[in-house]
């Protein structure tokens, strides 16, 4: 039962919400805060892993404009989860710990709490990205192979020449976060077996900030797709590095790249780049995952606690 010390944000009802709604958190003291995860954000019975970062990243947020607003370090550049139990549609209770203040960069944990249980852990550091300054240097570093060129004023329309609309996400009923975003595929197919370009624009007509970096890196295009049975591939471990602020409006399409370099015994990897439309990288993420059947994913509570 929720703790009634910690009333969370209402469930919306209905089939529809928004980013905004779901990841919205209310402060309740200098250091605890309450969410609700929507299940249209869900795969499955489970929400969706990015949605859970994103709302982590909105907790940090808001820690850093009201708790440690004095620090001027409004922008996460780091973030650790471990997905330790799956989460479930809800009330959520997170509470923040302050590791270190400092000058530059400042470290707090997090944890999401449902029903007395701590499901995700997580260390974000903050700093302030439009004040930084430091050694920058030019590494030469390009995306192998190179990204499909694109004009995003006719991707909506489908007169890009090289990128078509996905017309249809695979399974939407399981997999309904996938369908919060509206996805572009390269016409001639993916450029290696082991890796997924996509462009990607919310399909509930908001536009993509820092916060939605943590859902941006978690929804993608399988490069290496599970075969003869519906899959279910929760993440054990997430890592972001946050590499730039975006425009405090937003941007309407962000790319993305995701490669797996080993599957084994059901564990895989995966590397993401996050690009902006200048080619800018804006975040990269490494993310340590299991891949499961769907029916581990629908199971009751007790039954999927085995995992």
């Amino acid at each position: 039962m929720p703790d009634p010390k910690y009333p969370a944000l209402p469930a919306m009802t209905g089939q529809f919400t928004s980013f905004a709604e779901a990841t919205a958190v209310r402060q309740i003291d200098s250091h605890t805060y309450s969410a609700s995860l929507q299940d249209d954000w869900s795969v499955g019975n489970v929400p969706h892993g990015g949605i859970v970062t994103s709302v982590f990243l909105q907790v940090a947020s808001k820690h850093f404009a009201t708790t440690l607003r004095a620090s001027g370090q409004p922008h996460t550049i780091a973030l650790h989860l471990d997905f330790l139990r799956r989460t479930q549609a809800g009330p959520a209770k997170l509470v923040v710990k302050d590791l270190k203040l400092g000058r530059q960069t400042s470290v707090i944990h997090i944890t999401l709490i449902q029903d007395d249980r701590e499901e995700v852990s997580g260390t974000l550091t903050h700093s302030n990205i439009r004040t930084e300054s430091g050694l920058s240097l030019d590494t030469g570093y390009s995306l192998h192979p190179p990204r499909v060129p694109v004009d995003t004023s006719k991707l909506r329309g489908g007169t890009d020449p090289n990128w078509a609309l996905l017309e249809s996400v695979a399974q939407p009923k399981f997999r309904k976060a996938y369908t919060k975003v509206t996805t572009w595929l390269p016409r001639q197919g993916q450029q290696h077996y082991s890796l997924a370009d996509e462009w990607i624009t919310f399909s509930t007509g908001e536009r993509f900030t820092n916060e939605s970096l943590g859902f941006v890196c978690d929804v993608w295009p399988l490069p290496i797709r599970p075969q003869n049975k519906p899959h279910w591939l929760p993440t054990l471990v997430l890592n972001l590095d946050i590499k730039k602020a975006l425009p405090a409006g937003g941007v309407e399409f962000l790319f993305v790249r995701v490669q797996t370099k080993r599957v084994v015994n059901g564990r895989f990897d995966l590397e993401v780049v996050i690009m902006d439309e200048e080619g800018d990288i804006v975040a990269l993420s490494h993310h340590a995952g299991l891949i499961l059947g769907a029916e581990r994913n629908l199971a009751s509570r007790a039954e999927r606690e085995k995992l």
